[in-house]
This record gives C-alpha cells, sequence and structure tokens, in this order.
C-alpha cells in the first residue's frame, strides 16, 4: 500500500516524504538539555563519592524499578522480589533469601542486562529478535502465535487501538510489514553511526523512530524503552543505570500515550515531544539524585557513629528513617515496630537524644514525635 494511501494527504508521521528526516526547534530545548546534562553529571559526581557495594546495590534497585515499571507500563505486572533475584545473580550481587526467578523473568533480565551493561555494541537486527526471543520464550503473546525473533510479517494492518471489542479507537496505524525491513535498516544505521545530535536527544528520538515503525508482533513498547536505557546508558557513561526513566514514564502513562499519539499523528517536526522526554528524563534524574545524596549522608552517618554503643532495635528503627520510614516516629509506632512496650521505647529514644541521633520534631503537635539530628 502506497505511502499516502491512494493520493490522501497523510495521517501519520510515517506517510510523510523523508519522515525520519526530524525537525526541532532547537532554541526551546537548548535550556531544558542543559539542565538535564547538568543533573546529570551531579548523578555521576556524586555516586563517585560512595564505595563499589553501594553503587551496586543501588543499581540493583534502580534496574528492578526499571523491569518491573516498563512492565507495567504494558499492563503487566512482575514480583519485584523475583526481578531483583535475576538481576543480582546477573550482577554477581548477593541474593540469598531472594526467590528464584521464571523463565519469563529470566528472559526480560537478560534483556536489560544486554542492553545496559553492552550499551557500546552496535544495535543490530540480530541482537533485537534475540532480545524479543527472551520476551516470548514460548512464542505466544496470551492466546495467540505470533512472529518471533523476526519483523512482523503479513498484510493485516499494525493498528494501536483502544476500547472493548466493536467499539475500539484507532489510535495509530504503523507502517505496512512489506515496509519494516527497509524502516529498521534505516533506523539501525542512525543508531550505530557518530551523528552530531547531542546523545540524550538521540534517545529522544529513537524512542519516538521506533514506536513509530512498531517492527514486531508485540513487544514495541517494552523494547523501545530497552534501546532508549541502551543510548542512554552510552550517554551516561556508567556501567549501571542509576535512574529509572520506565518508572517516571509509567507515573505520567496517559500524558506518555497522549504525546506519542499526537507526534505520529501529525509531521515529523517533534520539538513537542523533545521537550516532554526530556521533562521525564529530568524528573527521574532529579529523583536518583536526591537518593543517591541519601546514600552519601547514610554513609557518613554510620562513619561518625561506627563505634557508638547502639542496641538492634535503634539500629532498625535508624535505617528505617534513613530509607522509607511512612508517617511520623512516635513512641508508640516505635513500640509496635520493635515489639516492645512503650517504656523500653521511650527510653531507647531518649538514649539517642542524649547521644545526639534523635531529636524530638518541632513540628509535634499533641503527640511528640522525632527526627533524625543529622537531617535536621
Amino acid at each position: 500500500m502506497p505511502h499516502n494511501f491512494f493520493g490522501m494527504r497523510p495521517i501519520y508521521i510515517w506517510q510523510h516524504k523523508n519522515w525520519t528526516d526530524f525537525q526541532w526547534d532547537s532554541s526551546k530545548i537548548e535550556k531544558l538539555l542543559g539542565e538535564v546534562r547538568n543533573i546529570q553529571g551531579k548523578v555521576s559526581g556524586t555516586f563517585s563519592m560512595v564505595g563499589f557495594e553501594t553503587q551496586s546495590k543501588t543499581a540493583l534497585e534502580a534496574m528492578t524499578q526499571d523491569v518491573v515499571m516498563s512492565s507495567e507500563i504494558e499492563g503487566e505486572r512482575l514480583k519485584a522480589d523475583s526481578v531483583r533475584s535475576s538481576l543480582a545473580r546477573h550482577l554477581g550481587l548477593d541474593y540469598a533469601g531472594l526467590p528464584e526467578s521464571d523463565h519469563y523473568i529470566e528472559g526480560v533480565v537478560q534483556v536489560t542486562i544486554d542492553a545496559v551493561t553492552n550499551c557500546n555494541k552496535p544495535l543490530t537486527a540480530e541482537r533485537l529478535f534475540d532480545w524479543h526471543a527472551a520476551l516470548f520464550p514460548y512464542g505466544r503473546s496470551g492466546a495467540y502465535r505470533i512472529t518471533v525473533a523476526n519483523w512482523r510479517q503479513g498484510d493485516d494492518a499494525m493498528l494501536i487501538v483502544s476500547g472493548a471489542m466493536g467499539k475500539e479507537k484507532v489510535h495509530y496505524r504503523a507502517p505496512d510489514s512489506c515496509q519494516v525491513p527497509e524502516e529498521m535498516e534505516k533506523f539501525l544505521a542512525w543508531i550505530n553511526s557518530d551523528t552530531q545530535t547531542d546523545s540524550i536527544l538521540k534517545a529522544a528520538v529513537a524512542h519516538l523512530w521506533f514506536v513509530a515503525i512498531h517492527p514486531f508482533d508485540d513487544g514495541n513498547g517494552r523494547l523501545t524503552r530497552t534501546i532508549t536505557d541502551l543510548l542512554l546508558a552510552r550517554s551516561d557513561k556508567m556501567q549501571h543505570r542509576y535512574y529509572s526513566l520506565s518508572a517516571e514514564i509509567r507515573n505520567n502513562r496517559k500524558e506518555y500515550y497522549d504525546i506519542l499519539e499526537r507526534t505520529t499523528c501529525g509531521k515529523p517536526e517533534i520539538t513537542e515531544w523533545l521537550i516532554w522526554f526530556l521533562n521525564c528524563t529530568k524528573q527521574a534524574m532529579e529523583k536518583s539524585l536526591e537518593k543517591v545524596k541519601t546514600i552519601v549522608e547514610k554513609t557518613k552517618f554510620w562513619d561518625i557513629h561506627k563505634d557508638t554503643q547502639l542496641n538492634e532495635r535503634q539500629r532498625k528503627i535508624i535505617n528505617m528513617l534513613w530509607d522509607e520510614f511512612f508517617g511520623k516516629l512516635t513512641t508508640s509506632k516505635w513500640a509496635k515496630i520493635c515489639k516492645c512496650s512503650q517504656d523500653t521505647a521511650l527510653r531507647d529514644i531518649h538514649d539517642l537524644i542524649e547521644k545526639g541521633i534523635l531529636k524530638p520534631s518541632e513540628a509535634s503537635g499533641r503527640s511528640k514525635n522525632y527526627i533524625l539530628a543529622f537531617l535536621a
């Protein structure tokens, strides 16, 4: 079928002549790109201040989140502990006590590991086919048999639809299957070339470009984000991932699909998409930077208090306050968490106040609560 559907005006981005000669207004993204680059440098610099073990554990959590959230974007829920177990094993980290992962999770994790740790290797059709086979080890998507480890085949249109059967809404129609090999050859040549495009912008363009082609029967969304992670890993020049773009996309899933639909159903002028992508990446990096700063501060704290006499209850609560403590720390909550009496909890708290570790919160109301003095 011709690109313009027998002479009709172009509807989708790929129907425009020379559609992959993407255009954007540099003046509208220059400042934002600089901000992203600045935060990227801060994350790298701050991480260099912690040891290898801490770096590895943080990367493990970020990559676990990335795998889980990328699947969740597609409506699929993976068990985080099983993903973490598989990642830890592949990264050579301790995974004692974590559950075994199934064959499918192993495949998803292997794809992620290969993309990130081998980010500087060429991205080829064969490599994409291997990734695709790992995502669909049984050759099926749900109840349906699909073409695996090859571009999609057949004459049926590749449509992105939503809604109940009989009331479907078509959001996008991808190029016909017969066009995919040529489109992907051009895409892969661009990915592997030394373009003058900024490496973060290259990740953004590649994300949109791959989505527009939709070269596989299924798994296009997950592979899009995998390719994006590969290119961001190249840009970061770091061996592991310390932020999760997929988690940020998941948090803004409706906006994500809306901006993709507007862009792929228009002309190849992609400024709006680049702005959205850069903002999303910036938010992911900012969250990572805050986590890294907390890790550095926590490391300093324990260096200061390495010889301080603390019981197991106190160590448990202190670590919870450094990590993720929900709500306010009160005497009754301490007693409940540590399964001790309120008198014991109060003695523990007063001991930590005397040692300069805890202090009463100035925001305390009728019920006194406590915070880490180190963070005050």
